[in-house]
C-alpha cells in the first residue's frame, strides 16, 4: 500500500510540475523552437526526477502549433554519463525505468522534430537520449558508449532502436562489448548527423535552425511520424502506411494545400502551422 501512494505522489507531482520550476533541465522557448539543456553538474547523470522534467518540458508542447523543433543540448562538458547508479536499486529500478520509458514515449507522443547536441561523453542512457533525437550534431569532443553489459544489465531503448539505426551486428556489437567509440565511428554507423569542430558547432546548430524553422511544424510531425511508424515494418505494410499518413492526415492540413498552391503560384507558402 505504501509504494503504492508513494507512486500516486510521485505521479501528482510530476503533474504538477511546471518548466519554470525545473531543477535539471533549463527550459527556453525561443520563437519556432523549445531548448531543453541538461544541468545536473557535472556529469548530467539521469535520476528520475531528471527525465521527469525532460518529459514533462516535451509535454508541455502539446498544443503549441508554432513550435517547430526542440533542441536538447548540455550545460556540462559532458553530454550525459548515464543513469545515476543510485537509481539501480531494487526500490528504485521499476520507478526509474518507467520515467527512461515515459520520456521517449511522450518524446514521440508530442512528435516535434528533435535535434540533439553533443559536445562530450555521452554514455549509456546518456547515448540512447542523444541517439534518440532525430538529428545529432557532435564535435570530435563527443565519445559514446553503452557500458551497461558491464554491470549485469543491457540497454532497454538501444536494443530497441540501434538496429534500425546503425544495422543488428554493430547494435550487436556495441551493447556485448561496452566498448566505446569515437564521435567520428558514430558518424560513420550513422549515430551522428553531423560531425563539426568544435568553433562551428554554435554556428551549424543555428543554421540547421534557421532551416527547418521555415518549414511548417505539422508538416515536419507528418514527416517524422512517417518515418518512424515504418521501422520494422515489411516494405509492402511501411509504404502503405506512409500512404495513409499522406492521404488521410498530411493532406487534409492548410499548409499541404498552401505549399501546393504557393509552388504553382511561384511564391514563398505562407505557413498557418495547421
Amino acid at each position: 500500500m505504501s509504494e503504492e501512494l508513494h507512486a500516486e505522489e510521485l505521479a501528482g507531482a510530476s503533474a504538477s510540475l511546471r518548466p519554470e520550476q525545473f531543477q535539471f533541465v533549463r527550459y527556453r522557448l525561443e520563437g519556432s523552437v523549445c531548448r531543453m539543456t541538461l544541468n545536473r553538474p557535472e556529469h548530467n547523470l539521469l535520476n528520475e526526477a531528471l527525465l521527469k522534467e525532460l518529459a514533462t518540458g516535451f509535454e508541455s508542447l502539446h498544443g503549441k502549433e508554432d513550435v517547430k523543433l526542440v533542441v536538447v543540448d548540455s550545460a556540462c562538458k559532458v553530454f550525459s554519463a548515464g543513469i545515476d547508479i543510485g537509481e539501480y536499486t531494487t526500490h528504485r529500478v521499476f520507478q526509474m525505468l518507467d520515467a527512461f520509458h515515459n520520456l521517449f514515449a511522450t518524446m514521440l507522443d508530442v512528435g516535434k522534430p528533435v535535434l540533439t547536441v553533443v559536445s562530450g561523453p555521452a554514455i549509456g542512457g546518456g547515448l540512447e537520449l542523444a541517439a534518440f533525437g532525430d538529428l545529432v550534431i557532435a564535435t570530435p569532443k563527443a565519445r559514446f558508449a553503452l557500458p551497461e553489459i558491464t554491470i549485469g544489465v543491457f540497454p532497454p531503448l538501444a536494443t530497441t532502436i540501434f538496429p534500425s539505426i546503425v544495422g543488428p551486428k554493430l547494435a550487436l556489437e556495441l551493447v556485448l562489448t561496452g566498448e566505446p567509440i569515437t564521435a567520428e565511428r558514430a558518424k560513420q554507423l550513422g549515430l551522428v548527423n553531423r560531425l563539426v569542430p568544435e568553433a562551428q558547432l554554435e554556428q551549424t546548430v543555428n543554421e540547421l535552425i534557421a532551416r527547418i524553422s521555415t518549414l511548417s511544424a505539422p508538416v515536419l510531425t507528418m514527416a517524422k511520424k512517417a518515418v518512424w511508424e515504418g521501422l520494422g515494418l515489411p516494405l509492402r505494410d511501411a509504404l502503405r502506411q506512409s500512404m495513409n499518413i499522406f492521404l488521410h492526415e498530411l493532406y487534409r492540413l492548410e499548409d499541404a494545400q498552401e505549399g501546393l498552391r504557393a509552388l504553382i503560384e511561384k511564391r514563398k507558402p505562407q505557413w498557418k502551422n495547421r
